[in-house]
């Protein structure tokens, strides 16, 4: 396995070239189930998620290619086989967005229970509810769900909470199903807008995407098409802490500034200064990182996705933070790898009271999900010392070259085996 060696006290600064979107590439490539033929994407990162979509749409029988420029062409004109395996499935969660689109197109699906990062409970049983007033008889055999049906038919259902894999997988659903799929307290986050619209360009009649209301008129048939993919906001928020905690002074584009509002508020009111120009964002470090306290929230709320980052700026803050995480109940298994680094955090409830320190020094720490890394790699790069992260697979699941790209911004940091 891979480790990553950082060096910690340089000031970043530079260009840094946003990635497109992990969370909006693999239900688009999810999709191309729908509608037989070609479909091809640019802006696509060469991530391990999506090595693993890829290997499952080739495994039902789908054609997959992924060209140096970061073009991917899927031909789904030739599915045969309708499961996702536990092989596959295990290792990302994202796997299960299969599910809808093989209901949909061809009325049966074996999937997996899904896996990931092990970052709390996140079942799916709104997604199997949903599937099942739509018509699908369903059940779970061996750690699968099995579902068939002759026609989906739509539906008025309300999520009980919100939950974005499940409204993509109930959107691709109802594409395809009989009669209109009215979704209540539906996921807003920019990548169910993205799948939405390219849903559209292919022929589904969507409205609402991006409000907690999303109305599916069934259709037909779809076709295939194409699409660029967004920049990925949780990578801009973690290059903005980057600069913040090394005091240093980024452009990162090319973004889009609306998709992470709620993240430049709270790193201003930390300290940072962040301009915002066209299609990208500019942002300075402080010498001084004021202590802000913050709640994870769905949508347009500040993201879970960005709380470990968020803690490591907070570790080195003026005063005292409270950072409260509202989606996942075991997403701070970072904190005794930052304490480990000199952090002050203690953990009450899903609270943790974070006391801001002079310094943070490197150490040997070990990463267990995907944020979770990146969080120990900002930590590393303001640390005096040598801090090295292993378990970096992680990391490579929704980073695409972060040593590399840091690097090119003046941090020393290097991957070496372990």
């Amino acid at each position: 396995m891979d480790k990553l060696v950082i060096e910690g006290g340089s000031v970043l600064e530079g260009i840094v070239h946003i990635s497109g979107a992990k969370n909006a590439v693999l239900p688009l490539m999810a999709s191309t189930i729908l509608a037989p033929g070609v479909h091809r994407f640019e802006n696509v990162p060469r991530l391990r998620d999506v090595m693993t979509m890829m290997k499952l749409l080739n495994f039902m029988g789908a054609q997959v290619h992924l060209d140096d420029r970061g073009t991917l062409s899927i031909d789904s004109s030739e599915i045969t086989n309708f499961e996702a395996p536990y092989d596959l499935v295990k290792t990302m969660r994202a796997s299960v967005l299969v599910l809808g689109p093989l209901v949909a197109r061809y009325g049966r699906a074996r999937v997996s229970l899904p896996g990931g990062c092990a970052i709390g409970a996140r079942p799916i049983d709104l997604h199997i509810r949903a599937l099942e007033l739509m018509g699908a008889k369903i059940n779970i055999e061996h750690g699968y769900v099995v579902a068939t049906v002759e026609k989906l038919r739509g539906i008025d259902f309300a999520f009980d909470q919100v939950t974005v894999t499940g409204t993509e997988n109930i959107i691709m659903a109802a594409v395809l199903a009989e009669g209109t799929t009215i979704l209540e307290n539906a996921a807003r986050e920019p990548e169910v807008v993205a799948l939405a619209e390219y849903l559209n360009t292919m022929g589904a009649r969507i409205h609402g995407a991006g409000s907690n209301k999303i109305v599916v008129e069934g259709v037909g048939n779809l076709k295939p098409a194409g699409c660029r993919v967004i920049p990925d906001r949780i990578e801009v928020g973690t290059y903005l802490v980057a600069a913040g905690i090394t005091g240093g002074h980024l452009i990162l584009e090319p973004c889009i500034p609306v998709h992470v509002e709620s993240v430049v508020s709270k790193l201003k009111l930390a300290g940072l200064k962040i301009q915002e120009r066209k299609n990208a964002l500019e942002v300075w470090g402080s010498d001084r990182i004021i202590s802000v306290d913050v709640k994870t929230w769905p949508f347009p709320g500040f993201p879970t996705d960005m709380q470990a980052q968020f803690m490591a700026l907070m570790t080195l803050g003026s005063g005292v933070s409270v950072v409260t995480e509202q989606i996942f109940e075991n997403r701070f298994m970072h904190v005794p790898e930052l304490n480990r680094m000199g952090a002050k955090i203690k953990l009450e409830g899903r609270s943790a009271i974070v006391q801001g320190v002079k310094e943070l020094t490197g150490a040997p720490v070990m990463a267990t999900d995907l944020r979770a890394s990146a969080s120990l790699v900002l930590a590393g790069l303001a640390a005096k010392g040598r801090t090295e992260v292993s378990r970096v697979y992680h990391l490579d699941r929704g980073y695409e070259a972060l040593d590399k790209k840091l690097e090119a911004v003046g941090a020393r940091i290097k991957r070496v085996k372990e």
